[in-house]
C-alpha cells in the first residue's frame, strides 16, 4: 500500500469562487471530505464497504484555518492524515498544498465516531477487528512523504 498511495489532487473550479475571485471558504470543507473519502478508498476500506457492514462514520466537528488564497484553476493537493484513532473515535487532519509552489493554503481537521446502523456508538475493536487493525495501521502516517 505505501508505495501505491496517490495524493488527492483538486482543480479549483469557477463555481467554487466568490465575488472576489477566490475559492469560497465553504469549499475547503467539501475538499476535506473528498480527500478523506479518497484516503479510505485507497487504504482499502471505503465508506460504501463500511456501510455494507452496518457501520456509519458521521462528522462530529470540522474546522479549517486559511493560510493563503486558492484561485480558479489552481491545482492543490489535499493531504489527509489519521491523527487519532481508538476504535470509537477518529480524528483526521488536512493540509491543502499548492501543487505548483508547494505553498500551504489551508489546514484543518475533522472528528468522527463510529456508529451502528441504529445510530449507536460502536467499538471497531469489538465488532470488526479487521477494520480496527486497518485504521490502526495507518494512524500517524504521513502520506505525502511516501513514494508516489
Amino acid at each position: 500500500m505505501e508505495n501505491q498511495y496517490q495524493l488527492y489532487e483538486h482543480k479549483a473550479q469557477y463555481y467554487e469562487t466568490d465575488q472576489m475571485g477566490i475559492i469560497h471558504h465553504s469549499n475547503y470543507i467539501r475538499w476535506f471530505e473528498e480527500a478523506r473519502t479518497d484516503l479510505m478508498d485507497q487504504i482499502g476500506f471505503g465508506y460504501d464497504q463500511m456501510e455494507k457492514r452496518g457501520i456509519i462514520v458521521p462528522v462530529l466537528s470540522v474546522n479549517c484555518e486559511y493560510k493563503s488564497m486558492v484561485r480558479y484553476n489552481d491545482h492543490v493537493y489535499i493531504i489527509p492524515k489519521i491523527e487519532v484513532f481508538n476504535g470509537i473515535r477518529l480524528q483526521i487532519s488536512y493540509r491543502v498544498i499548492d501543487k505548483q509552489t508547494n505553498e500551504l493554503r489551508a489546514v484543518g481537521e475533522s472528528k468522527h465516531c463510529f456508529l451502528s446502523g441504529t445510530n449507536r456508538p460502536v467499538s471497531l475493536k469489538k465488532i470488526d477487528p479487521e477494520l480496527f487493525e486497518l485504521f490502526d495501521r495507518y494512524t500517524g502516517k504521513d502520506f505525502d512523504s511516501l513514494e508516489q
